[in-house]
């Protein structure tokens, strides 16, 4: 497998992978499902402030994700990260459990870091369970004051991974 830098003739087949990705939580989101269709949608129609990595095998596309750095607008959210953030990462259900989604979250990290990000943050709703494990497995702890409602009953709960040691001391975490 191998992560890069996504191609621009390739915005079709990532949003196409990524709606087919996020289209399990259709039924849990009933009424919903069109807005957070249109929001991945118009979030991936073209991409604005954000890196664009994929992950590949053997040529295919077996994943996809948005890194935003520091200060960038996060889009449907009408304010600035104040670290990088993490959206839309996606990994077709026939390509999870292999590593791909670990591979594109540790890339995102990496490069973070190498930015001189303190901390890299993420968010991710109870229904997305698999994601979850993935990111507490990787480092990420909860941090309610990111927390936001896109929604009426829909809370996206809020991630951070410190990137430098300092932060990690701050904060309590290990």
């Amino acid at each position: 497998m191998r992560v890069r830098d996504a191609r621009p003739a390739e915005s079709g087949a990532i949003r196409d992978l990524t709606l087919a990705s996020y289209a399990e939580y259709a039924a849990a989101l009933g009424p919903l499902w069109p807005m957070y269709r249109a929001n991945i949608t118009a979030t991936l129609d073209p991409v604005r402030d954000a890196a664009q990595i994929v992950a590949e095998r053997d040529s295919a596309l077996v994943g996809a994700v948005l890194l935003y750095p520091s200060g960038a607008a996060l889009p449907g959210r009408g304010e600035a990260a104040r670290w990088p953030e993490i959206r839309l990462l996606a990994v077709p259900l026939a390509e999870r459990g292999r590593g791909v989604g670990e591979a594109l979250v540790r890339e995102c990290a990496r490069r973070s870091q190498a930015a001189g990000a303190e901390a890299l943050t993420l968010h991710t709703t109870d229904m997305m369970r698999a994601a979850m494990r993935l990111y507490e497995r990787l480092g990420f702890a909860r941090d309610p004051a990111l927390d936001f409602d896109p929604a009426p009953g829909v809370t996206a709960k809020g991630f951070r991974l410190p990137l430098r040691e300092e932060e990690g001391r701050r904060d309590g975490a290990t």
